[in-house]
């Protein structure tokens, strides 16, 4: 018999009821000011702007636009820190604060993983098992390196960069401040740091975690705003490093910027990455992790698995079972913890997702989304699969940053690789098969910076990461984190 907490429809299927995350125990503020030398300033326009729910389009609070005076306060700021308390503190006590900040980090890890959810549109489940406890275990792994740097490097001399400019995007925003902010204090360095406009309370949070650590004044400075605060940071002559994630074309912007200036910098771009499933692959396991590389995090993932390639003797099973996979997932309210796929982060992000779904049907496609209901507000899109593509299809070719997947079949290794090969990204790529020998070559002939193998969007704050030709230069993550924020000198 059905019962309401289970729900079981006489069809067979289940449905859940909802089990949403409390927010009794979060405080988001009506407006949060720029948190520069140790304080929250106001911004030197006066000037504001809302940072929005995209799973119900309303106001979560409003945040400080930062302007050029705002950075060249904040980097005036971190630049003091650097010449004063923060360059003369033996490196075992700079480590000593970087892991208070991890130890706060999880504390308080039920209101980051809400707040990313409610500001992100991203499922709390991800939020809460995938984003919080890695940014955590960021800065306790680099909290580590501080007092060890020679060792990391053995027979260099190690000296800071200096001040370090930092742009973060809007897909994973704890995450990708603690990449950046826990290497680069492990170094020595101090920060500018700058949070998508669209995903800007956790580094706020983050500010007010900072403070609590009893960081001195200016180490870490947060300026929020659009792509102009962003564009001073890169040309603010008192910024020693960039550090950058983001689209490849912006990347190229300030590449461009930096040219003939003597900063260092990394750019950690786009990608287009391929998941290759081989014949002799469990086929389950495979399709549940393309599910997980492309779906579950609403393909806002610069490495989503976002083109599959099947060996074509087991292409029809597999495109079945993803079908059948695809009809069971959940697309709702990020907040439910039965939610699979939440909301798209910007009602841009959409409209740019929702143009490339009208490319592929234009260039010939067949296209497949699921059958689920839409929540009548916010930005919502059905988990979407391409087949019948060529390699010249955009939806094969182009970052789309949303669950949309471009499925193609061949035949042989070589063809596999030539197929992968073929776009101007290098990031990430995944390969399925019960043959190690086939997974080695694998990972030696696809051009990417990570490839995994039997599973797909794996992170771990020892492993590098990082891309080729058009997703980025450089690394983060591991001792190639430590490297970009370091002067080797023999």
């Amino acid at each position: 018999m059905a019962t309401p907490e289970n729900k079981l429809a006489f069809d067979g299927g289940w449905e859940y009821s909802p089990a949403p995350e409390s927010t009794d125990h979060i405080k988001v503020e009506k407006k949060y000011e720029l948190f520069i030398g140790g304080d929250f300033v106001k911004p030197e326009s006066g000037k504001y702007f809302n940072t929005i729910n995209p799973a119900t389009e309303e106001r979560l609070s409003r945040v400080a636009l930062a302007n050029d005076a705002d950075v060249d306060k904040a980097v005036k700021a971190a630049r003091k820190a650097y010449r004063g308390p923060w360059s003369r503190m033996k490196p075992a006590d700079r480590g000593k604060y970087i892991y208070r900040i991890a130890r706060i980090i999880q504390e308080r890890a039920r209101e980051f993983a809400a707040i990313e959810s409610l500001d992100g549109g991203k499922p709390i489940r991800e939020a809460r098992d995938v984003d919080v406890p890695l940014a955590s275990a960021h800065f306790f792994y680099y909290a580590g390196w501080a007092d060890k740097l020679e060792y990391a490097f053995p027979g260099r001399k190690v000296r800071p960069m200096g001040v370090a400019g930092q742009i973060i995007p809007w897909n994973f925003p704890l995450l990708m401040a603690a990449w950046k902010v826990a290497p680069a204090l492990a170094c020595g360095n101090t920060v500018v740091l700058k949070p998508a406009e669209t995903t800007p309370l956790t580094a706020m949070k983050l500010a007010e975690v900072i403070a609590d650590a009893g960081l001195p004044e200016g180490v870490v400075n947060i300026v929020t705003g659009a792509g102009d605060t962003g564009s001073s940071i890169v040309s603010h002559p008192g910024v020693d490093k960039i550090a950058f994630t983001g689209s490849t074309e912006v990347g190229r912007i300030i590449q461009r910027a930096l040219a003939g200036s003597k900063k260092k910098y990394t750019l950690e771009l786009g990608g287009k990455a391929a998941n290759i499933i081989f014949a002799d692959a469990a086929i389950d396991e495979a399709v549940e992790g393309i599910v997980n590389g492309i779906f579950f995090n609403q393909g806002h993932v610069c490495c989503a698995g976002s083109r599959l390639f099947v060996q074509e003797s087991v292409a029809e099973q597999v495109i079945r079972k993803l079908k059948d996979r695809m009809e069971t997932l959940i697309v709702g309210d990020p907040l439910d913890k039965n939610t699979d796929i939440g909301a798209i982060n910007s009602k841009a992000q959409l409209e740019t997702i929702q143009s490339y779904l009208d490319i592929g049907k234009q260039e010939g496609a067949d296209i497949y989304q699921s059958a689920c209901a839409l929540p009548d507000k916010g930005y919502w899109c059905r988990p979407t699969l391409f087949t019948g593509v060529s390699q010249s299809n955009r939806v094969v070719q182009e970052e789309i940053f949303g669950p949309v997947l471009a499925i193609q079949t061949f035949r042989t290794f070589d063809e596999a690789i030539s197929k992968a090969n073929n776009t101007p990204y290098g990031l990430s790529g995944g390969v399925w098969t019960d043959k190690g020998a086939k997974i080695f070559r694998m990972t030696q002939s696809v051009r990417a910076g990570v490839v995994w193998a039997n599973t797909f969007n794996k992170f771990d704050p020892t492993s590098p990461f990082g891309g080729y030709k058009e997703s980025g230069i450089g690394r983060e993550g591991g001792l190639h984190g430590l490297d970009a924020y370091l002067r080797l000198e023999a």
